[in-house]
């Protein structure tokens, strides 16, 4: 597997424990419809996290959740429409991104981003 895969799944995984650390449940790791994918879906109280994780060595070309682009969250709207009918969600859906990069010592820091974006 190439270098920048197993940094993406390593971001992953960070991602999955930050979120269980901080009360939420995985619902769905890598959820596919169609061409999307989403990263994570998580659940906590009564909202719905679309989680989009991005991972970078370091922030020398810009910070992890720059580059999520229109196309993506295109996709991540009509991907988490069909999972919130498929599953009859009725609470609700929020956006975030897990921004995962590492510093000067080499360690990772994690940015939770809340309603990162909004679908329209």
């Amino acid at each position: 597997m190439a270098q920048h895969n197993d940094l993406g799944k390593e971001g992953e995984e960070l991602a999955v424990a930050y979120l269980e650390q901080h009360g939420y449940t995985i619902l769905e790791r890598n959820w596919t419809f169609q061409k999307a994918e989403i990263d994570i879906i998580a659940q906590k109280d009564e909202i719905l996290a679309v989680v989009e994780v991005k991972t970078r060595s370091s922030t020398d070309f810009g910070l992890p959740q720059d580059f999520v682009k229109p196309k993506k969250i295109q996709l991540l709207v009509k991907a988490v429409n069909e999972y919130a009918i498929s599953n009859d969600i009725d609470y609700k859906i929020r956006f975030d991104i897990i921004a995962i990069s590492k510093d000067a010592a080499r360690k990772f820091v994690i940015e939770h981003i809340e309603d990162a974006f909004y679908h329209f």
